[in-house]
């Protein structure tokens, strides 16, 4: 039985900072274990020029411990607004690392998203001729279709369009949560890979609404049915280089989670490391581990991997319940079930 398990040092291709005191809060649960991170701009109001990019990478800078060695990566939100001119020179200038698809109202904090498809098509245009990604919430937003099919739908209606449209964009399917979107992502050879969450490889929609409301594991994209889940875990442990980690990592405090309406989102940063390796040893793939975490990523963005390296070893971690933050407390995302691996 491996007792340790030494990985290139992984990544996260898809994180949520937050800002100001949340944001130094959280960023040490990050940068302690990941090396970079592809940081969401849902922030209010949105990132949406390189200005903002450029102020928010100084934010977060500042806010990594003094010890710690991370890299933000950061991203652009995109608006029916978005200059293609503005995009393509933060590019250049190695300021962004993708550009982030919200459809309208899909997610926390994306009323700015996009509504009219059509009016981003020039900025599809100049990013598939510069080759840089689009990151996208895969999920319509039409109230006439269920939450559960609104990725299948997605997929369907807006993503498989926009390929077809510019089918030079190279694109990523962050958190995917069916076996809808691991068959397309499967089907797809050219240009196209997805994020899969820690916690979508753990949870199935049971979690939230069987036996009582459980709003910590609600998330957005919503958890699916077990079969669902265990589609991902296949798509994670195969070693297929078109899936790579993306934790989706959310912190929200427990005031703001435990509302009559409350927010979406699992803080996964802290444990997603301990929880992936027992994922991984579960399927029989600990082998694959360091590809899902700590190369497919790159080499999908197009960047080297990490030089230095990440050690777990057999024995049981101990994590807190929550981590206290000046806005409140923020509850640590709990995996239902023993682990095994600490980082060393």
């Amino acid at each position: 039985m491996t007792q340790t398990l030494t990985i290139r040092r992984p990544d996260d291709w898809h994180l949520h900072l937050r800002d100001g005191d949340m944001l130094r809060a959280v960023m040490p649960h990050t940068s302690r274990h990941f090396a970079r991170a592809i940081i969401m701009p849902n922030l209010v109001p949105p990132v949406v020029t390189a200005a903002d990019a450029r102020a928010y990478r100084d934010r977060i800078q500042a806010a990594i411990p003094a010890d710690h060695s991370f890299t933000p990566l950061m991203t652009l939100y995109l608006t029916e607004n978005t200059d293609p001119a503005d995009v393509a020179a933060a590019h250049a200038e190695g300021l962004i690392n993708a550009v982030k698809l919200y459809p309208a109202g899909a997610t926390t904090n994306s009323a700015s998203g996009v509504s009219d498809f059509s009016k981003v098509a020039g900025v599809l245009e100049k990013m598939a001729e510069i080759g840089l990604p689009l990151c996208t919430h895969g999920e319509v937003t039409n109230a006439d279709v269920d939450i559960f099919d609104r990725e299948a739908v997605f997929i369907d209606r807006v993503l498989d369009p926009i390929r077809r449209n510019h089918p030079e964009l190279r694109v990523v399917m962050e958190h995917i949560t069916t076996a809808n979107a691991a068959d397309y992502v499967k089907a797809n050879d050219k240009n196209l890979g997805a994020t899969i969450t820690t916690h979508h490889l753990v949870i199935n929609r049971n979690h939230i609404l069987a036996g009582g409301i459980k709003p910590h594991y609600y998330c957005l994209p919503v958890a699916k049915r077990e079969e669902h889940r265990i589609a991902l875990r296949a798509a994670a442990t195969s070693g297929d280089p078109r899936f790579f980690l993306g934790t989706d990592s959310a912190p929200h405090t427990d005031e703001n989670k435990l509302l009559p309406c409350g927010c979406a989102g699992c803080f996964t940063a802290p444990n997603t490391m301990s929880i992936l390796a027992e994922v991984f040893e579960q399927d029989g793939a600990l082998d694959k581990l360091e590809g899902f975490a700590s190369l497919n990523g790159p080499a999908f963005y197009r960047l080297p991997v990490n030089e230095d390296t990440l050690t777990l070893v057999r024995e049981t971690p101990a994590y807190p319940e929550n981590i206290p933050t000046p806005e409140g407390p923020v509850t640590v995302f709990d995996p239902a079930m023993p682990l095994h691996w600490s980082v060393k």
